[in-house]
């Protein structure tokens, strides 16, 4: 398979380690060993201590734990453990899915922009790919209309994703219940990447249900990254019918084998607790969209944008001229903030805003982002990529 370069990934890699202020991380802050256990009640957690390191560092259960995909089948509706694989994050769920899913020549209609996985892997795969796009004029809003007129009798799959990257836009029960419907009478799948589920906005709307409780042409995508703060643990899961999941674990022999046993432990614990896990998260998006409303009244004449109706992203307009990578790449360098530049994702004149930073960090990114923009209006600014205040 020839795939092509990932251009965001290619960006972040760049600037994640040493930017100070990281305000476009699509997660929530990650959250510590030490944290996770501590969601235990406090008579259980020297007992679940001394089974994490306890934990013998070889196989495990190549399709994951009893126990976790247990877990995680509770959270839907008609679905067992036989219905769910824990892969290494949502990214190798998605990879397997398509893989398996999809042919060459096979038409599919994703959404974009997105995490450029869900159109780049189908077209490395030979499938003609459609761009279901969400545009500014329309306020970044999903138009059904468009999708249909999308769709063809060689269509096989559709692909969404709710909360959606890197917009913060919705879609409702009744939109995705009509996508279930077009998918179905075409004989195609819907594959939904649900990686902010249970990441609803406080005081907003809820969000819709898994489409996995849609039918047996839907399949969901899901991951502790983002909305349980653990990137570290690479773990994610599919949720799809049993020949489907027989078929991805086969695959997945071929790529990582099996998760980790450790991560499997400890997301089965932060899952059990994720009544805990959403108040956290909670807690941390409100102090930020606080922060932002405030921040965006201030400079309401150079920045303006749309907050998340779901998830942790939206867009940030700027009122520059001055392309989005030029922007990101000095404010990375010189001012120590990571914004990733909207050309990632064809929105040129944007830069991308994450909302689950550290309140603390979140703050100061955009402090720091206020001086940037202040001296290139004042035509104070350095040359971009100029290391000059990274550390600041």
């Amino acid at each position: 398979m020839k795939i092509e370069t990932f251009a965001l990934e290619r960006w972040m890699t760049t600037y994640e380690l040493t930017a100070r202020y990281d305000i476009t991380e699509s997660g929530i802050a990650p959250m510590t060993v030490a944290e996770v256990i501590g969601l235990a009640p406090a008579d259980e957690r020297e007992e679940l201590l001394a089974r994490v390191l306890g934990t013998r560092l070889g196989y495990s259960e190549a399709p994951g734990s009893h126990t976790l995909r247990s877990l995680l089948a509770e959270t839907y509706e008609e679905t067992g453990p036989e219905h769910v694989l824990v892969t290494t994050g949502a990214i190798e769920a998605n990879f397997l899915a398509f893989n398996v899913l999809l042919e060459p020549g096979d038409h599919v209609v994703a959404v974009a922009p997105a995490y450029q996985q869900l159109h780049s892997v189908p077209r490395a795969i030979g499938c003609d790919v459609s761009l279901w796009r969400l545009r500014p004029e329309d306020g970044f809003r999903y138009d059904l209309d468009e999708l249909e007129r999308l769709l063809t009798p060689r269509t096989r799959m559709i692909v969404v994703n709710t909360p959606h990257n890197p917009t913060g836009t919705v879609l409702s029960d009744d939109e995705l219940r009509r996508i279930y419907r077009l998918a179905e009478e075409r004989g195609a799948w819907l594959l939904c990447d649900e990686a902010y589920r249970w990441l609803d906005v406080p005081g907003g709307e809820p969000l819709a249900q898994p489409v996995r409780n849609l039918g047996p042409r839907a399949i969901s995508v899901g991951t502790f990254s983002k909305p349980f703060g653990l990137p570290g643990l690479r773990t994610g899961w599919l949720a799809a019918p049993a020949d489907v999941i027989a078929a991805c674990w086969a695959m997945r022999d071929y790529v990582s084998l099996s998760p980790g046993g450790l991560n499997d432990l400890l997301a089965s614990v932060a899952l059990v607790h994720r009544d805990q896990v959403i108040a956290r998260n909670r807690g941390i998006v409100a102090a930020n969209l606080a922060a932002a409303d405030a921040w965006f009244n201030e400079h309401a004449d150079v920045v303006s944008w749309q907050p998340p109706r779901g998830g942790l992203l939206a867009m940030v307009r700027y009122a520059l001229d001055l392309e989005s990578r030029d922007l990101a790449d000095r404010l990375a360098s010189q001012y120590g903030v990571m914004l990733a530049p909207g050309s990632a994702f064809g929105y040129e004149g944007y830069l991308r805003l994450g909302v689950g930073a550290v309140p603390e960090t979140f703050a100061g990114g955009l402090a720091r982002t206020a001086e940037c923009l202040a001296d290139l209006r004042a035509g104070r600014a350095t040359p971009a990529g100029s290391l000059t205040a990274a550390g600041a």
